[in-house]
């Protein structure tokens, strides 16, 4: 990563992103196809929709006939965490105008927030508009361009699993993780890595006892807490 905050800049650094978005995007059109869904439905579902796992959550319950309630639902819980994310990013961009603040929240993805967060520790603690606007509809274009040639695929590959694509997001956060750990010099490592570890414990352990949806945003809100803690014990 370089200290620029430009549209050059973005366009270079979200390419490990987009790379795994077309990934899992082909995953998720191959899926919608295979469920029976449209060429046209699943494309709409990534452009109005545009929540990564949500859609697979959405697919599966058109699939099985649930309630429309439930399914509105379902995916804004799946993605709930998205306002944690939003409120974290916020202060960085205080000075901007309302509607583009809100244009930034309605395409802000995990990996655009990881990508952002690691950006600060090499632009002083600052973002801006064009970059991080830049990231992400980069990334939303790529989703739908992968969405749209999974589905086109969908009548040829009706078992997606069997080459690794569900596998695209998790390698791609694993290397997110890993940049920001390195990068990050206003944190040790070591407390880095016992946050990692608590979240990854409190993940397994959790799944036995609280349904997926509510365990993302109870780690979520947990880890936040035992990095603010660990990050005022050490200042």
């Amino acid at each position: 990563m370089h200290p620029e905050l430009t549209i050059r800049a973005a366009m270079k650094e979200v390419l490990p992103t987009t790379l795994g978005y077309i990934g899992i995007g082909i995953a998720f059109g191959i899926v919608s196809r295979a469920s029976g869904l449209s060429v046209l439905l699943t494309a709409l579902i990534s452009i109005f929709v545009y929540a990564g796992s949500a859609q697979f959550v959405l697919v599966t319950m058109l699939l099985s006939h649930s309630p429309i309630l439930s399914i509105i639902f379902s995916v804004f819980l799946v993605n709930a965490r998205m306002m944690l994310l939003s409120t974290t990013l916020s202060p960085y961009f205080k000075q901007e105008k309302t509607w583009r603040n809100i244009l930034l929240g309605t395409f802000l993805t995990d990996e655009s927030f990881a990508l952002g967060m690691n950006k600060l520790n090499y632009t002083n603690r600052t973002l801006n508009f064009t970059w991080f606007n830049t990231v992400n509809l980069t990334s939303y274009l790529t989703w739908i361009i992968g969405t749209g040639i999974g589905a086109m695929l969908g009548s040829l590959l009706s078992n997606p699993e069997k080459f690794g694509f569900g596998f695209a997001i998790t390698a791609m956060f694993i290397g997110l993780l890993y940049l920001q750990v390195i990068a990050d010099k206003t944190i040790p490592i070591k407390q880095q890595l016992i946050v990692i570890l608590f979240v990854l414990l409190l993940t397994y352990f959790g799944m036995a006892i609280i349904p997926a949806k509510v365990l993302i945003i109870v780690v979520t809100l947990l880890g936040c807490t035992l990095g603010v803690i660990l990050k005022h014990a050490h200042a």
